[in-house]
């Protein structure tokens, strides 16, 4: 493959991750278009940050986790790096999923238990990643962080408002 050509599969490789991350976060953000009054409504702890801030934490955390897919798909290729790259798209359906089950579906208990499995897929994608790129790894471990601290929000404002999250 000549450098042209390798650098062309590289830019529409990033592309392809860019959007399936940020396929995810439309799924996730369909969810949460209407959540502003409801997320106020909620009885929070003092420690909950305010509404504002979560796009752009997210929007970092999506680059960053699709900078991370493509470094190790041009790496390994799919085919290398199967697992690792299989369990990351879960991971992603995962992430969407947890906004559902929260702000539209008002599931506490289910929006709990769901971000535990995503933090679980999370950490074997980074154990997976990790085989193949340092780097691509690390580029993951602060989305491991946000969604450990999502999930003792999740926990807490769940406790909080027994009467809105079931």
């Amino acid at each position: 493959m000549n450098t042209a050509t390798s650098r062309t599969r590289d830019i529409l490789g990033l592309v392809g991750w860019l959007l399936a991350a940020f396929a995810a976060a439309a799924i996730g953000g369909l969810a949460s278009a209407n959540s502003a009054s409801f997320y106020q409504d909620l009885i929070r702890p003092d420690w909950s940050p305010p509404g504002w801030l979560f796009g752009p934490v997210w929007t970092l955390l999506y680059t960053l986790m699709a900078i991370s897919a493509w470094m190790v798909w041009r790496k390994a290729g799919f085919q290398g790096a199967r697992t690792g790259l299989t369990l990351f798209l879960v991971q992603l359906v995962a992430n969407g999923l947890w906004t559902w089950l929260f702000f539209v579906w008002t599931e506490g208990a289910w929006a709990f238990i769901e971000i535990l499995v995503l933090w679980a897929l999370i950490l074997a994608t980074i154990v997976h990643f990790r085989k193949v790129s340092r780097v691509a790894a690390g580029l993951l471990l602060p989305y491991l962080a946000w969604v450990s601290f999502a999930a003792a929000l999740t926990f807490a404002t769940w406790r909080l408002n027994p009467e809105l999250l079931g």
